[in-house]
């Protein structure tokens, strides 16, 4: 599974880092230096992430001060795609997101809303927001639902959290709507971050956490996959009956031991 790469893709929480506590979160080990090593080794990289509780600068800075060689321009992200979406279509969005996020938007017309955006809006996610968002969508003749990811957990330093995905599928089903997904599993989100690269995608490796969004996805997109036994991974994940990884590892590190031995 490790032959023949010229581009790595990596999730960010769960395979770098877990986030939370004090300081923001806490890296997994060896993960720092594992960035570094496919760095000097050539490789092509992009951070593929779902994170949507900051904009790409201040999450970009929270892991520099963790101690990961990152920069903005490197993070394929949900929020700015969304944005390019919004202004393609004409939409203007009613916001349900985290306070931290909503910065992404600010050249967006949120005027009279057509849409509403979700994204893991975390305490912001309570019955009187949640309704103000099902009122929006109920009350458009054609309603659009974009969401920002469909995960439905991840990991923090105090163990596991609801994702987006969870609240995505309660409006879905209040408002008999199909949300469209920016960011991780959909396709369009690997097929961008490919691109960003120049790497076609049968000689790119996925490596992340999430057994649906992370290694289903980016198989879909033609794309190898590996799943870290870090983060939110549980040995269930094994099992899955529709995703199968093309391999296990342990950690970032011991992925990218593999994949530079065999250069």
């Amino acid at each position: 599974w490790a032959r023949a790469v010229r581009g790595l893709l990596l999730d960010i929480s769960g395979v770098l880092y877990d986030s939370g506590g004090e300081g923001g979160g806490v890296p997994i080990a060896g993960s720092a230096e594992a960035v570094r090593r496919i760095k000097a080794s050539g490789l092509k990289l992009r951070f593929c992430t779902n994170e949507t509780q900051a904009t790409r600068e201040k999450f970009v800075k929270k892991l520099q001060g963790l101690g990961f060689d990152i920069s903005v321009a490197e993070v394929t992200a949900p929020a700015p795609a969304a944005c390019r979406l919004l202004k393609e279509r004409g939409l203007r969005p009613h916001l349900l997101v985290h306070d931290d996020v909503v910065p992404e938007f600010a050249e967006i017309d949120k005027t009279n809303p057509n849409c509403v955006v979700i994204g893991d809006a975390a305490e912001n996610f309570s019955y009187a927001n949640l309704n103000k968002a099902f009122q929006v969508l109920i009350g458009l003749e054609k309603p659009v639902l974009i969401s920002l990811g469909e995960g439905r957990y991840y990991k923090e330093t105090d163990g596991l959290k609801l994702d987006v995905g969870a609240y995505m599928k309660a409006l879905e089903y209040a408002c008999d709507v199909q949300a469209e997904v920016v960011g991780k599993p959909a396709k369009p989100f690997f097929e961008s971050a490919l691109a960003e690269m120049g790497v076609p995608p049968e000689q790119a490796i996925m490596i992340g956490d999430d057994i649906v969004s992370d290694v289903g996805g980016a198989q879909q997109c033609g794309m190898r996959a590996v799943q870290v036994r870090t983060g939110k991974y549980r040995p269930s994940d094994e099992n899955h009956p529709q995703v199968k990884p093309d391999a296990y590892v342990n950690n970032l590190a011991e992925a990218v031991d593999t994949i530079l031995s065999q250069m």
